[in-house]
């Protein structure tokens, strides 16, 4: 599905609504029913867990949840909140307990947008869609809106950035096959010296090293498919060899391909420009390249 959304170059928040969001909650037998409302698309969702000094780190959260009564004050901040805007519901971490880069002692909770407390700032992002910051000061929120066990949702969060990162990593699958086809017409259809450029020996060689790594790059996909719901350790070694491998890859797509279109690859009025900073910006999300590349090697070596 993700593959077949990235070859039309979507943006829509189904990523962020189904997969992470909606994933969370599929988990809790107490907010599990709204996932029907989900799917039948009367509900958005989005998670706001990323803060401005978190960086790709999921333990490093700043966010504090003090209990007050019968519930919790929240206060934080959080960045890079895709579709906030648009959701009807915002997943919001944040600490019951333990110290900024602990994983033990993580929340989460489930906010209505509207929330008394919740500043939001919405903006668009590169790869197209919305993003916001959300500021949450001295927000009160009941005990009924927590989500699974005080202080227990780190590794839930893990397994769900792990299966967002193999839908994500499949959209850049979609996203290259566009490319190239993109590519691959342009070259059949540009005349130069009389004749077809895509004539010329050495973008065909450029053309077939593009496939080849679209290609691998497919395989590392379907690898991690099958992965994604193993044990903790083996899930995170392939997802971080998968995620690593798409960020060569992409990078080698975007640059050949533009590269071999000339100007016109640049300009936002023909669709190039589009997927190619779609899929640039893939690399940014749930760790890039150089982040998984770390990452493999610290779990390889454990």
């Amino acid at each position: 599905m993700f593959e077949e959304l990235g070859r039309a170059g979507a943006t829509e928040p189904l990523l962020d609504t189904g997969v992470l969001a909606g994933g969370l909650l599929a988990g809790d037998a107490q907010h599990c029913s709204l996932i029907e409302q989900v799917i039948e698309g009367s509900i958005q969702l989005a998670l706001a867990h990323g803060e401005p000094a978190s960086r790709y780190d999921l333990a490093r959260i700043e966010t504090r949840a003090k209990r007050s009564g019968e519930g919790y004050v929240l206060d934080g901040r959080k960045s890079v909140v895709v579709n906030a805007a648009a959701a009807d519901f915002i997943l919001v971490s944040a600490r019951t307990g333990g110290g900024p880069a602990d994983t033990d002692g993580i929340s989460l909770f489930r906010l209505d947008r509207t929330t008394q407390g919740l500043e939001l700032r919405d903006y668009p992002l590169s790869g197209g869609g919305r993003g916001a910051e959300l500021i949450l000061e001295n927000m009160s929120v009941a005990a009924d809106r927590r989500i699974g066990a005080e202080g227990e949702s780190y590794e839930a969060l893990v397994h769900a950035h792990a299966r967002a990162t193999t839908a994500i990593c499949a959209e850049a699958v979609g996203l290259m096959d566009a490319i190239r086809d993109l590519t691959s017409e342009y070259l059949k259809t540009r005349k130069q010296f009389g004749q077809p450029i895509g004539k010329f020996q050495a973008l065909q060689h450029r053309m077939a090293d593009m496939l080849i790594e679209i290609e691998q790059a497919r395989s590392a996909v379907i690898n991690l498919a099958g992965h994604v719901d193993g044990t903790a350790a083996r899930r995170d070694i392939h997802v971080s060899a998968t995620k690593n491998l798409i960020s060569r890859a992409g990078k080698l797509v975007v640059e050949e391909s533009i590269q071999m279109h000339g100007g016109i690859g640049m300009t936002m009025e023909y669709e190039l420009g589009h997927l190619a900073k779609r899929l640039t910006m893939v690399d940014h999300r749930f760790g890039d390249g150089l982040y998984h590349l770390g990452r493999f090697i610290a779990k390889a070596v454990a």
